[in-house]
């Protein structure tokens, strides 16, 4: 694994959990690309890939030494309890930190976590709607990719072949994770619908069910094959070349009845592939209706809304087409993830200096 020196460390993004999530995949891919902006960063913690620059656990007995410009590092946590241990290390054991705590939920805090966002030197919304429920002053940054990683095609039949899927056939996906929260039943019922009529299209779910979700995908595989869509409705596993299965795409859909931010909908459109999804997260701010369209938005958990729109955009290849040169060049000129790592390192260089975090 990339050791770096903590000496050599201005800002550590601790990941206190080993299995892959949301959050340990952002700490992944922006790590490397602040580091290239000049940013002294590292990650902290288990559950993270080898090359990945890190500083030991062991090592941070010296967070209580100035950093080599006589500033304090900056603990950025994104769960609470990495809020937790920087306030026992900054407050407790008096080690110099500032505390920057990253909040993508949208729903009414707890007392507990709404103490210890209390308590942080600077607070980052992922989206506006997130901003809505925190009660302490904050900068909204709203949540870049890598745009050279998830890009079009040169050959689209080419892309399809890569993954094994057939070439001349029309493809919408719906990727993450199989669950309820996730809508991939609404996803399931709309393509049940839709696909008898449209013999050109098949859809592909990627993504796997954890333990306690095995039974409900269990049980959308019985209502496909009810259906006798088996063969058109293809649950493909998850993979992690995920940008070769964006490549293969026509239309994605983002089912979700509820997500922090999700980044599905940029990766498609970073891809070239328009987007329908549901009013959740940070969906309404990562995509453009109306006459610059890049997707459209519709209710969460409204599988009619879900079939007509869905069916409209896989009924009208010129309206595809147009909204998916839009959707590159939106995710492009606006969510690169660069742009995510500058804005956070606007936000370091405050709490270093101990001046306020706000908007």
């Amino acid at each position: 694994m990339s050791v770096v020196d903590i000496r050599e460390t201005d800002v550590i993004a601790p990941n206190f959990k080993v299995r892959l999530s949301g959050v340990t995949s952002t700490i992944i891919q922006l790590v490397p690309v602040q580091r290239r902006l000049g940013q002294r960063v590292a990650a902290l913690g288990p559950g993270l890939p080898d090359h990945l620059p890190h500083v030991r656990f062991r090592d941070l007995w010296q967070l209580w030494q100035p950093t080599a410009h006589g500033g304090r590092r900056v603990w950025h946590a994104r769960r609470n309890v990495e809020m937790l241990a920087g306030i026992v290390m900054r407050d407790l054991l008096r080690m110099r930190l500032s505390l920057v705590f990253t909040s993508a939920s949208q729903r009414a805090h707890t007392s507990w976590t709404r103490f210890l966002i209390s308590r942080m030197d600077g607070v980052i919304a992922t989206s506006d709607r997130t901003a809505a429920y925190l009660k302490v002053p904050n900068v909204t940054i709203l949540h870049g990719i890598d745009t050279a990683r998830f890009a079009p095609p040169a050959d689209k039949a080419a892309a399809r072949a890569a993954v094994g899927l057939r070439a001349d056939k029309q493809i919408v996906g719906c990727f993450g994770r199989i669950r309820r929260q996730k809508g991939t039943d609404l996803f399931v019922d709309a393509m049940i619908d839709l696909l008898p009529q449209r013999p050109d299209w098949i859809a592909i779910i990627a993504g796997r069910a954890t333990g306690k979700h095995a039974d409900f995908e269990a049980d959308l595989k019985k209502r496909v094959a009810a259906a006798h869509l088996s063969d058109r409705i293809l649950f493909v596993g998850e993979h992690t070349n995920i940008p070769d299965w964006y490549r293969a795409l026509d239309l994605f859909v983002a089912p979700q009845r509820w997500e922090g931010f999700g980044l599905t909908p940029l990766e498609a459109m970073a891809t070239g592939v328009p987007v329908v999804a549901t009013n959740v997260g940070a969906f309404s701010e990562l995509i453009a209706v109306g006459s610059d369209e890049t997707g459209v938005i519709i209710p969460s958990d409204d599988l009619s809304a879900m079939i007509a729109k869905t069916g409209e955009l896989m009924d009208n290849a010129i309206r595809r087409a147009h909204a998916a040169g839009r959707a590159l060049d939106h995710a492009r000129r606006n969510f690169s993830i660069e742009g995510e790592a500058e804005a956070l390192g606007r936000v370091y260089a405050a709490a270093e200096a101990g001046d306020a975090v706000t908007t």
